[in-house]
């Protein structure tokens, strides 16, 4: 306790006697228009990004899952891709990737197409940001859906199809709430990771949070006060986010605590009745025997 106290008290003071830390220009940065731009494509990406990595990490992992060796391949395939190349690698390909493909098309396969169209047009550096962050992260949202799929009892499933219920009614009352409890909070997590990634994004000259503050620090030379107020901006919305998720999850628990103990209104538990005892002729006690 008293190393960390010391260690404190020196970091605090580090941080108001050194000048070169430059807290004005972090104050007159702060809100500017060009960060504030930065932090609103920031955001804009994370939750793009999240939204095409969840709901093609939902289909990778009931693919995964199927019988169809064909689907169950090229999802395992898919994920095995994204999850062993870098991000940044793929930033870049999907940035350049009018290199290979100079026009994209839309059609029926070795047949007429019916749109095309010049892939440096549409490809801009945001849409190649979306595609590589989106493609990457449903790699990981596929195994954490599977994981949370897996976690619920197959006796459940099997017991609500006895009582009728159909498939689509099955996942929905029963496998999805239970499944739920295990994907939230590592999809939390994800987010929260998603917003950091972003700054990758800068390397494709997406004015996001960190490029937005290194186009002024190239200009005006304050680099320190610059990164600052970027980590600043960071270490605020990823603060939210876990105060958020923080709160979700109690909620989820506290579903948890109030559904395993609840009586139906109207009927007062009862104890069990007590067996009846058999009786035992003399007969057969003599004999070591009952009937």
């Amino acid at each position: 306790m008293a190393v960390v106290v010391v260690l404190a008290a020196m970091l605090v003071n580090s941080l108001i006697r050194n000048e070169n830390y430059q807290w004005d220009v972090v104050a007159k940065y702060f809100t500017s228009t060009a960060i504030l731009e930065g932090l609103r494509t920031t955001v804009l990406l994370t939750v793009v990004a999240m939204v095409v990595g969840l709901v093609l990490g939902v289909v990778l992992a009931v693919g995964r899952d199927s019988k169809n060796p064909i689907v169950s391949g090229a999802s395992l395939l898919y994920i095995g891709f994204f999850r062993g190349t870098p991000l940044l690698v793929q930033l870049i390909f999907w940035f350049n990737l009018s290199a290979l493909y100079p026009t994209l098309s839309l059609g029926i396969p070795f047949g007429p197409t019916f749109v095309s169209g010049s892939a440096n047009a549409l490809i801009t550096p945001l849409v190649a940001a979306i595609l590589g962050l989106g493609l990457n992260e449903a790699a990981y949202m596929a195994e954490i859906v599977r994981a949370g799929l897996q976690s619920v009892d197959s006796g459940q499933t099997q017991a609500a199809q006895a009582l009728g219920m159909t498939g689509r009614q099955v996942f929905r009352r029963i496998v999805l709430p239970q499944a739920l409890r295990v994907i939230i909070p590592p999809t939390g997590n994800e987010t929260i990771s998603m917003l950091k990634t972003t700054s990758l994004v800068s390397v494709i000259a997406l004015p996001e949070l960190l490029y937005a503050s290194q186009i002024i620090y190239s200009r005006t030379y304050e680099v320190i006060p610059l990164l600052i107020t970027a980590s600043l901006w960071y270490l605020l919305l990823t603060t939210v986010l876990t105060i958020g998720q923080t709160f979700l999850e109690r909620r989820l628990r506290r579903g948890d605590s109030q559904g395993g103990g609840r009586v139906r209104k109207g009927r007062a538990p009862t104890d069990p009745a007590p067996p009846e005892e058999e009786h035992l002729e003399p007969a057969d006690i003599q004999h070591g025997g009952t009937r």
